[in-house]
């Protein structure tokens, strides 16, 4: 008899887990409190309780070819950043091909979920659902939680002091669907992340004044990198992992400072963070620079006052009118459905091995998915993440002694630096490739580049220096994917197909010609240092 599995929302971690239990013939069942699939990915007038919540204009920070499940690519006629409504229409394509919405049960809600009384012999537990206000109990051998950590709003109103004498409009960036609310208004968006500044610069459109209120600056870089290439494709290679990780600290920090002021000096423009020793997460806003050099959107530093119809920032006494604010201020995370014997959450973290796995549990039947902030997209490492964890529920990969879990987990909560590669100063943050990479190995599924160079040059070249796009992770091991190769040799094609409609004859020169020449042998240098 195959192992019930209950999987507990059917957002991007969900969908993929649902199908990682089928691939490992489990039997799964999904729920999903709202209507539909999609999770943060569908957009709602109206923001529903215990789902992410987002604005009609989000698109994709990730294009669509490092951000695509492994073994299902994105529509070639899709942009390369996906708009949400997009976004959800792929997800449903998924659920559709590989038939997974007969295992979601839709407008049902999660009450509890906890150990059975013999959970210590057989890892079981019991889930207390509610559909339609019945409420129903069921036992499952194994539980998914695929809730994302973009529910609870964080909106610190006791570190502004004067809000409550505020008599203009304050909400948090949950709450933000349109930017009609900004017209000729004058706002102040506090917190300079991804949504912060999304806020900002649609409201810089219609309001009268816009300013933008941070207190430890941050790194703002556009989706247009080098030669108008996707960002993530040039930025996420193997190759510039390797090197990255092999250098010392303070120069790859220095290198990335470089680089990302080679298109805006953050410095000029009042967005340089104030501490420069560890890697923040990068703000992905392509009209940002822009907007502030036209003077829609004014920097401010953190804010020292609110008053009646003003607010007055740190650095100056003059009090600036404001009628509107908004706390772009992140969110905090909470598994209201499980005892905090079973996952704790402290200080924005939970205590999961390799961020998925209780370290504490005599049965690891429980795993947490999507928990974590990797330099990279979502949706590869969920999937990853699931892969592995099922294999794991399932009794085929084994978990190390609770004492090795735990000894790690406390190691990463102290987040000592390497003094090599980059250094991560946020608890959930991860190198993506490195931890994709171990993750794959637990499961024989890391791409062998050595006997590739061997057997296939050409595609252990394009693997290691090219884009670390998620085909990669399905060349080899449990759920191999035959098209693998394929989608990854055509990766570039299908970038440019959508954007390269005109095309233009050019004749190569001669000079062009001998600097191929003069690449091609470099190239072969570094591969023979590399590799022998």
């Amino acid at each position: 008899m195959a192992k019930r599995v209950a999987i507990v929302g059917a957002g991007v971690s969900g969908l993929a887990s649902i199908k990682c239990c089928l691939e490992e013939g489990l039997e799964p069942t999904c729920f999903e409190r709202s209507d539909d699939l999609g999770g943060l990915w569908r957009f709602t007038e109206h923001v529903e309780e215990g789902r992410a919540s987002l604005y009609k204009s989000v698109v994709s920070n990730s294009c669509k070819e490092m951000s695509c499940y492994s073994d299902f690519p994105f529509p070639e006629d899709y942009p390369n950043y996906v708009p949400n409504s997009q976004f959800l229409e792929y997800l449903k394509m998924y659920a559709n091909h590989f038939d997974l919405l007969k295992h979601i049960q839709f407008k049902t809600k999660v009450c509890s979920v906890t150990k059975c009384s013999d959970s210590a012999v057989s890892g079981q537990w019991e889930v207390v659902t509610m559909h339609e206000e019945k409420q129903e109990s069921a036992i499952f051998n194994a539980v998914m939680v695929c809730t994302g950590f973009l529910t609870n709003p964080y909106l610190p109103l006791d570190s502004f002091p004067g809000i409550n004498a505020f008599k203009g409009q304050y909400f948090h960036s949950r709450q933000y669907k349109h930017p009609d609310i900004f017209k000729d208004k004058r706002v102040l968006v506090i917190g300079m992340g991804n949504s912060g500044t999304d806020i900002a610069v649609e409201a810089s459109h219609l309001a009268e004044k816009v300013f933008l209120s941070t207190t430890g600056g941050g790194w703002v870089i556009s989706r247009i990198f080098d030669s108008g290439y996707p960002w993530d494709m040039v930025f996420m290679t193997r190759f510039q992992n390797m090197l990255r990780n092999s250098l010392p600290t303070p120069i790859v920090t220095w290198l990335m400072e470089r680089k990302i002021n080679n298109w805006l000096n953050h410095a000029n423009y009042g967005l340089i963070p104030e501490d420069r020793t560890q890697l923040k997460e990068f703000v992905l806003n392509d009209e940002l620079p822009g907007r502030i050099i036209t003077g829609k959107v004014f920097i401010r530093p953190s804010i020292k006052e609110v008053k009646e119809n003003s607010v007055i920032f740190n650095n100056t006494s003059k009090e600036e009118p404001i009628d509107i604010i908004v706390f772009a201020t992140g969110y905090t995370f909470a598994f209201p459905f499980l005892d905090e014997s079973v996952v704790k959450v402290e200080d924005g973290q939970a205590s999961l091995y390799k961020y998925i796995f209780p370290a504490h549990l005599q049965k690891p039947t429980l795993a947490i998915i999507g928990l974590i902030k990797p330099l990279g997209s979502m949706i590869p490492t969920g999937e990853t993440q699931a892969r592995w964890a099922v294999r794991v529920l399932k009794g085929v990969n084994k978990l190390p002694p609770p004492s090795v879990m735990i000894e790690e987990i406390n190691a990463r909560k102290e987040n000592k630096p390497s003094w090599f590669g980059l250094c991560y100063c946020k608890a959930l943050q991860s190198d993506y490739i490195t931890y994709i990479d171990e993750l794959l190995t637990y499961i024989n599924a890391k791409p062998n580049l050595f006997s590739m160079l061997l057997t296939d040059p050409h595609l252990a070249l394009t693997v290691f220096f090219g884009p670390c796009s998620p085909y990669q992770f399905r060349l080899t091991g449990p759920g191999k994917w035959e098209g693998a190769r394929n989608a990854i040799m055509t990766q570039w094609d299908r970038t440019f197909k959508v954007i390269k409609a005109r095309v233009v004859q050019e004749s190569p020169s001669p000079f062009e010609s001998f600097l191929k020449v003069f690449s091609f042998l470099a190239l072969l240098v570094a591969i023979f240092l590399i590799f022998l």
